[in-house]
């Protein structure tokens, strides 16, 4: 028996953490209303602090604190007896009052074991809930970041392909971008010189326009029909780009009346200067960009295009394309398109005013119908390169036996052909072009396409914004972390003194036994 007694008392004791107080209490090394006395010395700690001075041995026990316990006040206990003097009465009390005053706090707490109920909940709140807390809030510090970093390399991406959006749409235009109005009144001065080259390029279709009018003879076996096609190709081939004038009478006039284009390009500021973050109303009411929130900024801009009648709600207003923004131009005869009878026009004798003064192809109505027989050959000639593919070639070559050998062309001939028809239909109908007869016909339109690129730019700009704002919030977040590791630590390592405490505190009550207080405290 005595040998079995002695191996129980060899045995440790396990306590888990969370029933740490609760086994204090049922095994009565402290009394049930433990609280109230721990709230009394709390008080009391209180206003002992208020008279303390303020060291950096004091600062050292306190730091990363926010109560005290027994074990803090025994060591504020040992800074008062090297620095206060320890003498005492007749009584045995300390002459310091500051000695004194910790002095009884101490004996408050090993009345009765409330230091130690008292840190056995302390333990308790610091591994189930303040440790738990700070690692919480440290990880919500690093979800930040990462969702900083996102959102900054999304912006920053955003940004840089909203500026080649931009310098894209001015390269199709034909402009460099800085200062958008005047360099569109410039090209709009050159839009004659432009429209003589595409007249002057139409002599290198002579091959395919006789070919054409051959095929026609021979399909119809005919010998005037074919030299009837294309007529308003002919007409430019042989006197170029005339006047509507010329080509109404056929008589060059005397005088030519022509309507002036004022664009206003008076103090215009560079594109790169003008458009300021400052200066640009966002539409959100001032607020900032909330990276945890779930309702972000919807920046996707593909198919993102700019209506008249306003913009879907959350989307962002971009004009990534380069369309016209007002009236349409008709490029081919089978639309109608806005234009007005030239044979209306009355001029007087010998002088071009009003549309006559206007050349061929800068005529809406005849430059359509000069496009309508560039179409025309372009099909004519693409027809017939299919036709001379595959089992196409056998069938086409006997159709052309009897034909002269000016109709009997290689497929590589007749291509050469249709690219040449397509270079000039590509030139006359581009972008640039179509920019500038909508300037031409309305110089207002400067400004609508003005403020479109620019409206882009101010979107590129709104993103390097939010990129700044994503910057400085991750860095804010970055520095709470810094802030709350060295607390993280602090508590740790007070907890794993008060385990050591407690469990040397409670060793002394079993004889020597030795005690282990376990759970999710020594894995904090």
């Amino acid at each position: 028996m005595a040998q079995q007694k002695q191996e129980m008392e060899n045995l440790p004791i396990d306590i888990h953490y969370n029933k740490l107080l609760d086994w204090l209490l049922n095994r009565r090394h402290c009394n049930q209303n433990w609280q109230t006395v721990a709230h009394v010395i709390h008080e009391k700690i209180n206003e002992a602090l208020r008279d303390m001075p303020q060291t950096e041995e004091l600062s050292k026990v306190l730091q990363g604190t926010s109560s005290l316990n027994y074990s803090h006040c025994k060591q504020i206990l040992n800074l008062l007896e090297s620095t206060e003097s320890n003498k005492k009465n007749i009584f045995g009390q300390y002459t310091s009052q500051r000695m004194k005053d910790w002095s009884d706090i101490i004996k408050l707490y090993e009345r009765d074991g409330v230091y130690l109920a008292d840190t056995a909940q302390m333990l308790m709140r610091n591994v189930n809930y303040e440790i738990p807390a700070l690692k919480k809030q440290m990880a919500k510090c690093q979800q930040v970041q990462k969702e900083c970093d996102r959102k900054e390399a999304e912006y920053v991406s955003k940004a840089a392909e909203l500026r080649k959006k931009y310098e894209t749409s001015c390269k199709q235009i034909g402009i460099e971008g800085k200062k958008i109005k005047s360099e569109l009144a410039a090209l709009v001065k050159d839009l004659p010189s432009v429209f003589s080259k595409i007249a002057a390029s139409t002599s290198s279709l002579q091959k395919a326009v006789d070919f054409y009018a051959g095929f026609t003879d021979f399909v119809t076996n005919s010998k005037s029909l074919g030299s009837e096609s294309l007529p308003f190709l002919r007409f430019i081939q042989k006197h170029s780009n005339v006047t509507t004038y010329e080509w109404r009478t056929g008589s060059k006039p005397v005088s030519v009346v022509e309507t002036s284009i004022v664009i206003d390009t008076k103090d215009e500021e560079d594109v790169n200067q003008s458009v300021n973050t400052d200066s640009i109303d966002w539409g959100d009411g001032g607020q900032t960009v909330d990276v945890n929130s779930s309702n972000d900024l919807d920046f996707d801009i593909s198919g993102i295009t700019l209506e008249s009648g306003g913009t879907e709600e959350g989307k962002v207003d971009i004009d990534l394309s380069i369309e016209p923004l007002v009236e349409e131009i008709d490029w081919g005869g089978s639309g109608e398109a806005t234009q007005v009878d030239v044979t209306s026009s009355e001029s007087e004798e010998g002088v071009a005013q009003g549309e006559d003064a206007l050349t061929i192809l800068d005529n809406p109505r005849t430059r359509n119908s000069f496009l309508d027989d560039m179409y025309e050959l372009e099909s004519f000639l693409l027809q017939h390169v299919n036709e001379l593919r595959g089992e196409n070639d056998m069938v086409a070559s006997s159709l052309f036996q009897t034909a002269s050998n000016d109709l009997q062309l290689s497929r590589e001939g007749v291509e050469v052909m249709l690219t040449l028809v397509k270079d000039i239909i590509e030139q006359l109908t581009s972008v640039k072009i179509q920019h500038l007869m909508l300037i031409r016909n309305s110089p207002r339109y400067v400004d609508r396409l003005k403020e479109s690129l620019q409206q882009t730019l101010k979107h590129a700009d709104k993103m390097v914004l939010y990129e700044k704002e994503m910057t400085m919030k991750s860095r804010e977040a970055i520095e709470e972390e810094g802030q709350l590791h060295p607390k993280l630590d602090v508590l740790r390592q007070q907890t794993k003194e008060m385990q050591k405490q407690m469990e040397e505190e409670i060793s002394k009550k079993y004889k020597g036994r030795r005690v282990n207080i376990m759970g999710e405290i020594n894995t904090i």
